[in-house]
């Protein structure tokens, strides 16, 4: 028998290597066992001792057995890792550096771990199968056996190899469309669905990993994406007429779901998670009948087995909070109440009797210290609508929006880091919520986490008067620039002069290990700034000389000088702090590591005209700025939630602008200003859309509206849905815009067929970068020559679905020469018609 304690959620640290690093630590500083108090020397809220019970066992892979569990949930958690184990895993494996039997091993390795911190901190609903190699729809799909004919998948259980040609394509086929999860910066790949699709078992990754966390003695509410979301969250096929209804396919996947539903039970399951976000969206009442009719269906199966539906990211709606609390076989109910606050009141107006409500309280979505204090009166409040023993503490949603761990984060400043709280944070205030519920609130914990806000509140580092005065100036204005988009195309014309069917990337282009090796030390100092500029400046020329070579005719510098498209900038603006390891997942192996906004934004100095004018210097052909826009900045960081998301992103707008018109100064004709984020930050419902949509678009207009006429504003949006918001898009009044086309199958397009009138230049993406795969110039033409039977040709660019930063050289230079002889051939073919 040996005695031990825990240490800190998800640290891995010892009792001996905690207390020999006690700089670790931030809000949670672990010295004694059964101690919970103030540091005597500093008295600080970021110095605050925390420390589970002392326990003894003999197993510590039974430890879940050991702890007594209060009613605490977690919807789902990172899959990344806390120094992104899993990405470099995957990209080991693609690039068959190692074997699938490596990537298995890391895998279950980062599971173990987080089931293990989730059953330490006392969690008592842990969530299994949450864990991907590339995304949970695409998991889904594979449960289903709905693998699109062109993989070549026939029948038995869906291996490797077919699950990432799915998600990446391969040297033969392309990938399945990507898009959006929600208003999230994740994304998902669509299951493409017809009447045809036949349905089996073919992935029992649900129940083998349910084994997998109970065999290491941790007993997990296995969780599925509903049938219902998940159809809703499809497409119809290729080829498939576009008024199918993908709810008819409700009778062919629901037996799937009783085999696994049945396979779960069988291994001893006692509760299972369905994830229905779609509740959230405006459902017409067919859809909602449609989760009656399946849950209806499913009853019998479920019988025996408690069971959540968990909904989250926005309020659902009074009709679909009826539908969903009378749903047959259901148990207990999950709703996020941190961007659902309106859900609130349809609890408290009535509640099923004898049901469970699952509150989620503790921020999914964002990386500030929850509120202990305002969550426990919520859950208080709702305690007396549901009884005492039918609440359960939760988080708004997946974890998997936010950061891993600040006990990474060794560097982050410490005033800033007190106010924060990562996920491993957050499962320690799930349980320190739960405990406060049962009667057993620590109360040391509870003021220091007070102390920790009124910091937050009363920081003099948050507020800047001038940049506020200067956003309030800002009304009364619509920030149009003076001319229409059609004389300034025709002065931007004449000064440009550029062919029909012109050529552009969109900015990056990859970023090689050894690339990334002389950023890191220069941040290091390991690197002398002559050196660097020297180093980048190569880069650059290397980047202008090829895209002269290929003959494309708008270049980019490549940007080698940035590490993300947001984190650059945020990193030369005021009111941003920076994570070492807060990675988040985008899809994929890809994670982002976004900027934590905690005060009023402003520009000190200029911060990429440097590296455009010099890329500029190196080429006659017109050389485009490169910029990150406000809405995107704004939408891929963890923003301040202390005033209104509106007010963060005029400050912003107003840093941009600054920008732009330094860089016109310096000589740059053309200005890509990305919005690749806009889409996705448009609300769930419909009647919050035009708010959003006036102030994002009014946001991207301040950053251009004082450049002259023969200055060419372009911006970038990708894999995401335009269709809705098309009206929207065209009255940001950019010269040119570039979208994801290819990848989403030119859906873009039957806006234009529908009559949709666009008159400023556009480039509908004409390859997909997130494929390694190259496609011919003729599969390029073709593509083109589609969208030319839609939009004037004078109007029309070639260009990528989005950067080329993910790519390898191999694969840019082979697809970016046949982009442009597709070009070329589209050119002689129009000239030859005249």
């Amino acid at each position: 028998m040996t005695s031990t304690w825990f240490p800190r959620c998800g640290t891995g640290l010892d009792v001996d290597t905690l207390r020999a690093d006690t700089k670790r630590s931030h809000l949670y500083n672990y010295t004694e066992p059964n101690d919970c108090i103030y540091n005597s020397q500093s008295h600080s809220p970021s110095s605050l001792s925390l420390l589970r019970s002392q326990t003894s066992f003999s197993d510590s892979s039974s430890v879940s057995e050991k702890i007594i569990k209060m009613a605490s949930h977690i919807v789902g958690y990172p899959r990344m890792g806390p120094k992104r184990e899993l990405k470099f895993a995957l990209e080991s494996f693609w690039d068959g550096k190692s074997t699938a039997e490596d990537l298995q091993k890391v895998s279950a390795d980062l599971r173990a771990n987080i089931w293990k911190q989730m059953s330490e901190a006392g969690t008592k609903y842990i969530p299994s199968n949450t864990f991907a190699h590339y995304d949970q729809v695409l998991d889904t799909t594979a449960m289903l056996g709905a693998v699109p004919p062109r993989y070549g998948y026939t029948s038995g259980e869906i291996g490797l190899d077919v699950y990432f040609s799915m998600a990446r394509g391969n040297a033969s086929v392309p990938a399945m469309e990507m898009t959006k999860w929600f208003d999230t910066n994740y994304h998902y790949i669509v299951p493409e669905l017809g009447p045809d699709v036949k349905f089996s078992y073919a992935s029992h990754k649900a129940v083998n990993e349910y084994k997998e966390a109970k065999a290491l003695g941790v007993d997990t509410v296995p969780v599925l994406v509903g049938p219902v979301s998940y159809l809703l969250l499809s497409k119809a096929a290729k080829g498939v007429e576009k008024s199918f209804d993908l709810l008819s396919l409700l009778p062919k996947i629901l037996p799937v779901y009783k085999e696994v539903i049945t396979e779960l039970k069988a291994a001893g399951a006692t509760w299972i998670q369905l994830d229905e976000p779609v509740l959230v969206m405006d459902l017409e009442g067919h859809k909602l009948q449609a989760f009656t009719g399946a849950y209806a269906e499913l009853e019998s199966t479920l019988s025996g087995l408690n069971v959540l539906v968990e909904t989250y990211f926005a309020d659902i709606p009074a009709e679909a909070y009826k539908t969903l609390t009378s749903l047959k076989g259901v148990t207990a109910f999950g709703f996020d109440l941190v961007r659902g606050t309106k859900t609130l009141d349809l609890v408290k107006a009535g509640f099923p009797e004898g049901k469970y409500l699952f509150a989620g309280v503790v921020d999914g979505r964002n990386i500030w210290a929850n509120d202990f204090a305002a969550s426990l009166s919520t859950l208080q409040a709702l305690e007396g609508v549901v009884g005492k023993d039918k609440i359960v503490v939760s988080t708004s949603c997946s974890l998997l929006h936010t950061a891993v761990d600040l006990v990474n984060e060794t560097k982050l400043d410490d005033e800033i880091k007190s106010w924060l709280a990562f996920a491993a944070q957050k499962i320690v205030e799930v349980n320190a919520l739960a405990k406060a519920l049962a009667g057993q609130k620590d109360e040391a914990l509870f003021s220091a986490n007070a102390a920790a806000l009124a910091s937050r509140r009363s920081s003099p580092r948050v507020t800047n008067e001038g940049v506020q005065k200067a956003a309030a100036a800002l009304k009364g204005s619509d920030h149009r620039r003076a001319t229409n988009v059609s004389a300034r195309l025709d002065a931007q014309q004449k000064k440009l002069n550029l062919p029909i069917l012109p050529t552009t990337t969109i900015g990056s282009f990859p970023q090689t290990v050894e690339l990334r090796r002389v950023r890191r030390e220069y941040k290091a100092k390991k690197v002398s700034e002559e050196d660097y500029v020297k180093a980048m400046k190569e880069e650059i020329k290397k980047v202008v000389d090829l895209q002269e070579e290929l003959d494309i005719d708008v270049l980019v510098h490549g940007e080698p000088e940035r590490n993300d498209m947001v984190e650059y900038f945020g990193e030369q603006l005021s009111g941003f702090a920076f994570t070492a390891n807060g990675w988040v997942q985008s899809y994929g192996s890809r994670c982002v590591k976004p900027p934590v906004i905690y005060g009023d934004v402003s520009r000190p100095k200029a911060m990429t005209v440097f590296w455009s004018a010099m890329a500029q210097s190196m080429t006659s052909r017109p050389m485009k700025g490169m910029l990150t826009g406000p809405v995107t900045i704004l939408n891929w960081s963890f923003v301040r939630n202390d005033q209104p998301r509106h007010e963060t992103c005029y400050q912003i707008a107003l840093a941009i602008k600054d920008e732009v018109e330094d860089l016109e100064k310096g000589g740059i004709n053309v200005i890509q200003i990305d919005e690749a984020a806009l889409r996705e930050g448009l609300p769930l419902r419909k009647s919050e859309h035009a708010f959003y949509l006036d102030w994002a678009v009014h946001s991207f207009r301040i950053t251009n509206c004082g450049v002259q006429d023969t200055t060419q504003i372009h911006t970038h949006m990708c894999y995401s849905h335009f269709n809705d918001i098309i009206h929207s898009i065209i009255d940001m009044d950019a010269d040119v815009i570039t979208i994801e086309n290819s990848r989403s199958d030119e859906k873009l397009l039957s806006v234009f067929r529908e009559g949709v009138k666009y008159g400023a230049g556009i480039g509908l993406g004409v390859y997909d970068i997130h494929s390694p795969r190259i496609p011919s110039s003729e599969e390029i033409a073709d593509r083109v020559n589609k969208i030319l039977a839609v939009l004037e040709q004078n109007i029309l660019w070639a260009n990528p679905d989005c950067g080329l930063k993910t790519r390898k050289y191999t694969e840019v230079k082979p697809a970016s020469k046949n982009m442009v002889d597709a070009a070329k051939l589209i050119r002689s073919q129009l000239a030859s018609a005249k």
